[in-house]
């Protein structure tokens, strides 16, 4: 006869989950749909760009802001110029002056920057090794101030805008949207204003004076150069048609 035994079941206490691994459960679901909804937003934002044009900039609206301020007009001057119409003068001298890599990087053009880099250490006066992108990215989709926030997420948008647009495109948005003087942006706008003409039918040298003043637009004047952009725009010149541009 088989004797039924009874056994004894310890049962452990089952801690009481803390107040932080509560919050966790709850926000965690949360973040990780925030994150999601950034990736899909801005990829969206991105691939939208690639077929309309950017309405207007970040650094447009604080320019105008700063010139109201300074008890100045207000003062956004920019008209759109297809790529197709734009001066290839232009284009070139763009390549020659500010990235002279733009055909074969994807964005970023490490040689330009570590040379940046060990300049900065010696305490010499450069640009920064920004690519025609990574400028593009930056205008188009972020705000001016300095941070390393901004910088990361220029990196971020510089990588979708090479996945997702061509490079005919992010060149002609750049040409649009850079700021070429005190509130002028783009080709047309910077064409008329400097050389009472079309960015149709800009010259190699009035294209390289637009581009030679790109570093410090808001200082330097395509129309009266100094000794230094005169020599940058001649060096742009000179160098113009070694430069194969998107087709």
């Amino acid at each position: 006869m088989a004797i039924k035994r009874s056994t004894k079941t310890n049962k452990k206490k089952q801690s009481k989950p803390t107040t932080g691994s509560v919050l966790t459960r709850k926000i965690l679901p949360w973040v990780l749909k925030g994150i999601l909804a950034f990736f899909v937003m801005t990829i969206l934002w991105v691939i939208v760009l690639r077929f309309i044009n950017p309405p207007i900039t970040y650094l447009m609206l604080q320019r105008g802001f700063e010139r109201k301020e300074a008890g100045k007009d207000w003062k956004i001057e920019r008209s759109w110029l297809s790529y197709e119409d734009m001066s290839d003068n232009l284009k070139r001298a763009a390549l020659a002056g500010e990235d002279a890599h733009f055909m074969t990087h994807n964005g970023f053009d490490t040689d330009a920057i570590k040379k940046a880099f060990e300049k900065n250490q010696e305490g010499k006066k450069l640009r920064g090794g920004s690519t025609i992108s990574q400028q593009t990215a930056k205008n188009v989709f972020l705000w001016p101030e300095r941070s390393w926030l901004r910088k990361g997420l220029e990196t971020y948008f510089t990588g979708l805008i090479e996945l997702f647009w061509s490079k005919k495109r992010i060149l002609e948005v750049y040409l649009n949207v850079i700021e070429m003087g005190q509130g002028v942006y783009g080709a047309e706008a910077a064409s008329q204003y400097y050389f009472h003409k079309s960015g149709k039918s800009l010259t190699k040298k009035e294209a390289a004076l637009i581009i030679a003043i790109l570093p410090s637009p808001q200082k330097w004047d395509a129309r009266r150069p100094s000794a230094y952009i005169n020599r940058r725009a001649n060096s742009i010149v000179r160098y113009l048609n070694y430069y194969k541009i998107p087709e």
